[in-house]
């Protein structure tokens, strides 16, 4: 039953995703190229949201699905990963036109070559885990 539930939250996501054009490859080239809004305003929102929820599940010491109290773990401090990570996201997300939610919804509206954009994201995925302990963290 509570794998129903996630089953429709994620269907409610990909159909707002594809609603809203946040999986638009035109909407995502227009905000890499300052040229509109509307992904900025998307991802405000988001972001404001997700603030407000944080701070909402810090203050009221909410319970996950299976009754445990959520505790959120402060992250290390430091410019450099963060940095460097985004940039590696940020160009990844800037040549494909989706980043990893976006992908799933144009997989499921249909756009087969997505598949092979998914695949190198697992693939980039397995790679990381197999070499992260000789990473700088």
């Amino acid at each position: 039953m509570k794998s129903l539930i996630y089953v429709i939250i994620g269907t409610f996501f990909g159909i707002v995703m594809y609603k809203s054009e946040a999986a638009s490859w035109f909407r995502i080239y227009e905000m890499f190229k300052f040229q509109s809004f509307h992904m900025f305003g998307l991802m405000g929102t988001a972001l404001f949201t997700g603030i407000f929820l944080v701070n909402y599940i810090k203050r009221k010491h909410s319970k996950d699905v299976f009754g445990n109290t959520i505790k959120l773990t402060p992250k290390d401090k430091g410019v450099k990963r963060y940095l460097i990570g985004g940039i590696i996201f940020g160009s990844g997300w800037a040549l494909i036109g989706a980043c990893p939610g976006p992908m799933f919804v144009l997989a499921g509206a249909g756009y087969i070559p997505i598949l092979i954009v998914i695949l190198g994201a697992l693939l980039g995925t397995w790679v990381y885990g197999l070499i992260r302990h000789k990473l700088p963290h």
